[in-house]
């Protein structure tokens, strides 16, 4: 079957990013500290800032960057102990040796979360900070979690690449933790290819993350948007005592994300509409169960992840050979070659491969499907036939021998 539908092009680009562009394309003014104010840079800022109700937003090259700076912006010594999930993208424990720390993994569950008593076990090791990757936008136990950390003061990043337009109890994910940081990679809900930002309420924080990301000389007062005492005096402090990373975002970038931010919600409407409605198809299927999301949880998903049940790995690469013939990519986490969601494949990781073996269980049934927020009713169905078909080839006539 080749007629599934396209699941990795993007939806298009807004008509006003292709008039801001045209604009800066004739005058050539693409860096962001060009004009005295107002660049889309800034503007994208501000626009995202007020959108997630928070003080401070800054607009970088990554959400990889964004993560990078948050820990240093937090000062932590040389090979300070850094928590973090051991279901991610090997973006996460890059961004802890870049700066300079050492990544802690903990255990995940089958339902892609945190294991709870994992991390609490693992919190009290001599951890300096932690951060949350909501994986494929799938939200663990935050008010555990903020609790455990509030307790011991350790601060809490939240990598909420995937996870824009998530709530937790009615926060908007990114907003929980003393940081939050975005992707606007394409296969994210807000597309420009390349970038990332991030926020926070600390005045201190940012301005040494403004500072850091490559605002030189004076260029951080051009991050000033009214009168603010406590950021003005954090500039003060901080400046020329901060290496430069240069990791900006560009105007071009900044002119392809702003249009886009008023059609998050319909995207994440549509997207959880989506995933919700494969969800109960696929969970029809003996083989095939989706985890429920958390009570606290409101989803924004741009995918869909389901576990296989009672399957052997041989039979497990033959469902993803079977979905694929019918026109269905699925990426099984931890059986696909070289995947960067499988922690034994971080050879970068200081001391070698930890042991985690119900994560690794986990990743090794963990299947991954697009599902963009753009597709319709009758492509949904077209994707749900052909994993649950796919299925069935494959498990039924293995146990009619019992194998």
């Amino acid at each position: 079957m080749h007629n599934s539908p396209n699941v990795y092009d993007a939806e298009p680009i807004p008509e006003q990013a292709r008039i801001e562009i045209d604009r800066m394309l004739n005058s050539g003014d693409l860096f962001r500290y060009t004009a005295p104010e107002n660049a889309p840079v800034t503007l994208l800022e501000q626009e995202f800032a007020a959108l997630m109700g928070s003080r401070y937003a800054l607009a970088v090259s990554s959400c990889s960057a964004a993560l990078f700076l948050s820990l240093k912006a937090l000062d932590l010594p040389r090979d300070a102990r850094v928590l973090i999930p051991s279901f991610t993208f090997a973006a996460v424990p890059s961004s802890v040796v870049h700066a300079d720390c050492v990544p802690v993994l903990c255990e995940v569950g089958e339902n892609y979360r945190i294991d709870i008593k994992d991390f609490e076990a693992r919190l009290d090791d001599n951890i300096s900070a932690v951060i949350i990757s909501h994986m494929r936008g799938h939200t663990s136990d935050m008010d555990a979690i903020m609790s455990l950390c509030n307790t011991r003061d350790i601060p809490v990043i939240e990598d909420a690449a995937h996870s824009l337009g998530t709530t937790w109890s009615g926060k908007k994910i990114g907003t929980i933790g003393r940081i939050g940081c975005f992707s606007f990679q394409s296969y994210k809900m807000v597309n420009a290819g390349e970038g990332g930002i991030l926020i926070t309420d600390d005045a201190d924080l940012v301005a040494q993350a403004v500072i850091m990301s490559g605002a030189y000389e004076h260029n951080w007062a051009k991050h000033m948007t009214g009168r603010d005492s406590a950021l003005e005096a954090s500039f003060a402090r901080w400046q020329n005592q901060l290496p430069l990373y240069n990791l900006r975002m560009g105007n071009l970038s900044a002119a392809i994300i702003r249009p886009q931010l008023g059609e998050l919600a319909r995207r994440v409407r549509d997207g959880r509409s989506n995933h919700d409605y494969v969800a109960t198809r696929l969970n029809s299927s003996a083989w095939l169960q989706v985890p429920e999301k958390l009570s606290r949880e409101e989803r924004a998903p741009d995918s869909i992840q389901f576990n296989l049940v009672g399957v052997s790995d041989e039979e497990t690469r033959a469902f993803a050979a079977a979905a694929s013939e019918r026109g269905v990519k699925v990426q099984v986490f931890g059986l696909s070659a070289d995947n960067a969601r499988a922690f034994w494949n971080w050879k970068f990781l200081p001391g070698g491969t930890p042991d985690l073996p119900a994560t690794r269980a986990m990743l090794k049934r963990a299947c991954d499907t697009r599902l963009p927020a753009r597709l319709t009713r009758q492509e949904l169905d077209i994707i749900a036939d052909a994993l649950i078909a796919a299925a069935e080839d494959v498990m039924q006539p293995a146990r009619a021998y019992g194998t």
